[in-house]
């Protein structure tokens, strides 16, 4: 990881945790962040039918919302906690099949107008195996960011 990670001790796991709880679409999904800190995030889901598509896949706007909110919370543990996504691109690289998805994201540069991050998708099927089944990337902005990209 490349640039400064400047963690505060109040925002933390519990911190993270809460910050997800305060989303209403990621209690919908039962998101839940089981890692936090040193530059990185893992975000978990447990797959239930409503989170499939017709070919019983997990649905690919489950897996882009994964992608986008661990490239976030990894990004904040350089830039805090007052940012949101400046925008990710996602390439599925195979059906996602398991019992719980699980999103890891860390950051690869960090500066003080955005970090960049990267996220790999994995499904953990019955038996305990991780698949990947996506990877992603994209940047985070502070929420004090000059509009203009000026300053």
């Amino acid at each position: 990881m490349a640039g400064a990670v400047r963690e505060s001790a109040a925002f933390d796991l519990v911190a993270a945790q809460q910050g997800l709880d305060a989303q209403p679409f990621s209690r919908l999904v039962q998101a839940r962040i089981t890692e936090f800190g040193g530059g990185a995030a893992t975000l978990e889901i447990d797959i239930r039918e409503e989170l499939l598509q017709q070919h019983g896949f997990v649905h690919g706007g489950v897996l882009s919302y994964a992608a986008d909110n661990t490239l976030t919370f990894a990004a904040a543990t350089a830039l805090g906690p007052a940012i949101v996504t400046g925008g990710f691109s996602i390439q599925y690289l195979r059906p996602a099949r398991g019992r719980t998805l699980r999103a890891r994201a860390e950051v690869v540069q960090a500066g003080r107008r955005q970090a960049v991050c990267r996220c790999d998708l994995t499904m953990i099927d019955e038996a305990g195996e991780e698949r990947v089944c996506a990877v992603a990337q994209g940047t985070a902005l502070p929420l004090n960011a000059p509009a203009d990209g000026q300053g």
